[in-house]
């Protein structure tokens, strides 16, 4: 009995010391805890492109050791044999990795290169129709935002423009810009700032969306030329030299920019030249047109200088210069021309046409009227340098309405100019500083050796320039 009271006693010692918190244990784990490293949760998995890449590919190594070889070949221009081996790729992983749209990207450049090789009309649409299908596999597979909008878009402006009317084409831009804000690729800028221009002009669009995306336009301008690095900065370079010169045209658009706009542009051309009576004349009317105030300070002292240097002398041309400073242009223009029918001195009836071209030139932008009147200014008065120095401001000008700002069809522009210049400073040694100017700084824009003999082509050869210009010149390099 006592043996077995002896068992139960042990057994229940045996269940309590089970039941007791075990409190020694607890701290002692706690004590390791805090020694060892807290195990990381499972890393996510990347977020990869939906479409097949490698690793769905039937054998993921072929798939890469032909994305490999493809691309070697490509290094060599090996087109046939890397097309082959890029087709295998794209059948079975054309997402690649899944982080880059680089097959999809090359599938492109492939046919862009069998479109260089062939004149068959038939292939070419054919392979055009290809790129475009890849471009809408690039969007599904690896959404940019407005990416592949402006892609195609950039494409259809300058290599396939027989595909898509202006305003389709002006839509997608408008498009990218929309989606991707201040973030819009730079190649955007240039065609749609063109396309802007153009369809205003022609009616297609309304005032209050050419006024948003103008201003939209210099934004995104502006935020890539702050933000830019490396390279990239001379392509917004190139922007900035082309889009701001082609929204010049809203200028001819009265009340479309604000009283600042102006201000900000032509001011500063009178406070550096306060003693030219054509600067006085020209910012006075530019501020009259933008709607300023006189009652402005900068305005006032304008004015006040006007009024003291230049006031129109009594005369036939006294109702034009009143007219031309009211920015009444037309008007002027025509007060001009009446006034050079009753004019009897044969240098004011030039300073009159000379007149009459400048302001198509700065006030209504028709650069082919500014040429027509300055040479009538230049028969008017022989031997007068004047009119030809302006012509070549007219031409070098040109190169944002000629080409894309840089580039041959751009720098052509500066040849006719400087034959301008040259002209005025042979027959007249009085503007012989100001064309010397206007030379040395436009022959630095002029195409390299390199550019002129790739295209077949050599210094002192005759070269006709198209676009509004339409003469034959002299082909230079500026190295």
């Amino acid at each position: 009995m006592k043996s077995k009271l002896l068992v139960l006693g042990v057994l229940l010692l045996a269940f309590l010391a089970s039941c007791t918190p075990k409190t020694t244990e607890t701290a002692a784990s706690s004590e390791e805890k805090e020694e060892v490293t807290p195990v990381k949760p499972p890393k996510k998995e990347e977020n990869l492109s939906p479409c097949p890449k490698f690793r769905d590919a039937p054998n993921p190594d072929d798939a890469e050791t032909n994305y490999v070889l493809y691309r070697d070949f490509m290094k060599v221009n090996e087109w046939d044999k890397a097309f082959r081996m890029w087709k295998k790729v794209y059948a079975v992983a054309p997402a690649a990795d899944g982080r880059r749209n680089t097959v999809y990207a090359d599938g492109i450049r492939f046919y862009e290169y069998f479109i260089s090789q062939t004149q068959d009309s038939a292939k070419i649409h054919a392979y055009v129709d290809t790129i475009f299908s890849i471009y809408d596999e690039i969007d599904r597979c690896y959404p940019e935002g407005g990416y592949i909008p402006a892609r195609k878009a950039f494409d259809l402006y300058y290599k396939y423009p027989y595909r898509a009317g202006k305003k389709e084409i002006y839509s997608m831009f408008k498009k990218a810009i929309d989606t991707d804000g201040l973030n819009t690729p730079d190649f955007v800028l240039n065609p749609f700032s063109a396309l802007l221009v153009e369809l205003y002009d022609a009616g297609e669009i309304p005032r209050e969306e050419a006024h948003k995306y103008q201003e939209q336009v210099r934004k995104i301008l502006a935020h890539g030329l702050k933000t830019c690095k490396g390279k990239t900065c001379e392509r917004w370079n190139i922007i900035q030299e082309y889009a701001p010169v082609r929204l010049e045209y809203f200028e001819t658009v009265e009340g479309f920019y604000s009283c600042e706009y102006y201000m900000d542009k032509y001011y500063p051309e009178f406070e550096a030249n306060p003693e030219d009576c054509d600067v006085v004349r020209t910012v006075y009317s530019r501020l009259k047109w933008g709607g300023c105030s006189e009652s402005d300070e900068r305005f006032r002292a304008l004015i006040r200088v006007g009024n003291q240097n230049c006031k129109p002398e009594p005369g036939p041309a006294e109702l034009a210069y009143i007219l031309l400073r009211e920015a009444k242009y037309p008007e002027a223009i025509e007060a001009f021309q009446k006034a050079i029918e009753e004019e009897q001195d044969v240098t004011k009836k030039a300073n009159y046409a000379l007149t009459i071209a400048k302001i198509y030139n700065v006030h209504l932008r028709n650069f082919p009227r500014a040429r027509q009147w300055a040479l009538q200014a230049a028969d008017m008065r022989p031997g007068w340098g004047e009119p030809y120095i302006l012509i070549g401001r007219l031409y070098a000008s040109s190169g944002p309405l000629c080409g894309p700002g840089r580039g041959w069809d751009s720098q052509v522009v500066t040849w006719p100019a400087i034959d301008m210049w040259n002209k005025a400073k042979s027959i007249d040694p009085g503007v012989a500083a100001e064309a010397n100017k206007w030379i040395r700084q436009y022959s630095q824009y002029m195409p390299n050796r390199e550019d002129v003999f790739i295209r077949n082509l050599k210094a002192g050869d005759s070269y006709y320039v198209g676009c509004w210009i339409q003469v034959s010149t002299t082909i230079r390099t500026s190295d």
